[in-house]
């Protein structure tokens, strides 16, 4: 039986019943860390050392040298903390990523997952960065050629979290091919599951960002079924 974006919707509301406190905390704590289920790398912004001066005069003629000397100690400890969690997303966010698969795997599973359970592949850092890397990496390439073929490469390895978190024995290249032949006749399923959830993504901007606090794990249970589904096993 085929399967519609809806199918999935009303399957990831049966499995978070009961569970929207938990996958909610989990889910914001799992963003803070890194994890990107659907694809992607931790990036900066650029530019920034071109636009430093002038920014510098701005504030010069904003406010007296005094206050800006006070405030640098401030902005200098704001600027060290983000630096410091970007190298941390980094580091850990491809093993949060695979513990945050794992969770939602339970929860489809109907296993009553925990809150550790989002911790429990840090001992894979090493496999969880490489997978982060390749896959950005691989869909980059892609995009190269054009926007369509980047597209098709990040669908392609959209499983490949729910595949390391299934079978710890498969490194990151195994489990990106493994991806490709399970989205086989599957990507425009899951392009429709994602498109479905644009709606929602709308009004979360409405609510200054916090329905996505709701929004995610909605998102998230809904692909681990569809990697179920789809015979993710």
């Amino acid at each position: 039986m085929t399967l519609f974006a809806s199918d999935y919707r009303r399957m990831a509301r049966e499995i978070l019943r009961g569970n929207w406190a938990l996958a909610v905390g989990v889910g914001f704590v799992a963003g803070l860390l890194g994890a990107d289920i659907s694809g992607g790398l931790p990036g900066g912004s650029s530019g920034r050392a071109a636009s430093e001066n002038g920014v510098h005069n701005s504030l010069d003629q904003l406010f007296p040298i005094e206050f800006l000397h006070f405030l640098r100690p401030f902005l200098f400890g704001i600027g060290t903390i983000l630096l410091v969690w970007v190298i941390i997303n980094i580091v850990i966010g491809g093993a949060i990523t695979l513990g945050y698969a794992k969770f939602n795997l339970e929860l489809a599973d109907r296993r009553s997952p925990n809150f550790e359970t989002l911790f429990s592949q840090l001992y894979r850092l090493g496999a969880g960065f490489c997978m982060q890397l390749l896959r950005g990496l691989y869909t980059f390439l892609w995009a190269l050629l054009f926007i369509i073929p980047g597209i098709v490469a990040n669908i392609s390895y959209a499983m490949t979290p729910y595949i390391m978190a299934d079978h710890p024995e498969y490194g990151a290249n195994e489990a990106i091919g493994i991806s490709k032949r399970l989205m086989y006749g599957h990507k425009w399923r899951y392009f429709c599951l994602q498109l479905s959830f644009i709606g929602w993504a709308f009004l979360c901007v409405l609510t200054f960002g916090i329905g996505f606090l709701w929004l995610n794990p909605y998102r998230e249970a809904a692909n681990a079924a569809f990697y179920r589904s789809i015979g993710g096993r």
